[in-house]
């Protein structure tokens, strides 16, 4: 289901609204709208093809990514997880995830592996990088939280072709009209929601 916003909302005005309609959804919904994306997740090509996946544990209503990890873990897929770099502001290291990853909070109040850098996974040697996003649009633009992490990461492939493909995860009412952008964005080639599965030429 698209969310209208008025066509000159501010991004953050946008996230905002967004946010707070992902919040509103009922733990029922949760739980039904991430059984319907592990669905669609399994029969994607760039899944099934892919060996070493990053993904993020869901947080501030964002879809429920723990079915995703678990199923890929039982695929014998390796898991990685985001890490804010401790020297470099702004990028992300992914790490090796297991059930016995030991965690931490980072400074956004999100769960992450304690740095250990025998489990960094270069980014260039990613197969695939499962991207959060607040707001979407239909011509595949993100809207993030407004740190750059994910468009930092993912800037070499956008430009060159070079580097995991991304992959964007999002509950339907995420999806708005249009959004606005600058010229640092990435726009993802392929998003799934539970009830759609977006496609866009790169």
């Amino acid at each position: 289901m698209r969310s209208a916003v008025h066509p000159l909302a501010s991004r953050q005005h946008i996230r905002q609204e967004i946010r707070q309609r992902r919040r509103a959804l009922s733990q029922e919904q949760q739980k039904h709208d991430a059984e319907e994306l592990l669905i669609r997740f399994q029969q994607l090509p760039c899944v099934i093809n892919a060996n070493h996946i990053a993904l993020y544990l869901s947080n501030d209503g964002e879809i429920d990514t723990q079915p995703l990890i678990d199923w890929l873990w039982q695929q014998g897929k390796s898991v990685y997880l985001p890490v804010l770099h401790p020297f470099s502001k702004g990028h992300l290291l992914f790490l090796h995830y297991t059930p016995n990853t030991r965690m931490k909070l980072n400074k956004y109040q999100i769960r992450e592996p304690i740095l250990d850098i025998r489990l960094v996974k270069p980014v260039n040697e990613l197969d695939l990088v499962c991207t959060p996003l607040v707001a979407f649009d239909n011509t595949g633009q993100r809207l993030g939280m407004g740190g750059g992490y994910y468009d930092r990461t993912l800037n070499r492939w956008h430009n060159e072709r070079l580097g995991p493909q991304p992959l964007g995860l999002a509950h339907d009412c995420q999806q708005v009209d249009s959004l606005p952008f600058e010229a640092w964005d990435v726009p993802l080639p392929e998003i799934i929601t539970p009830s759609y599965h977006f496609t866009w030429p790169v």
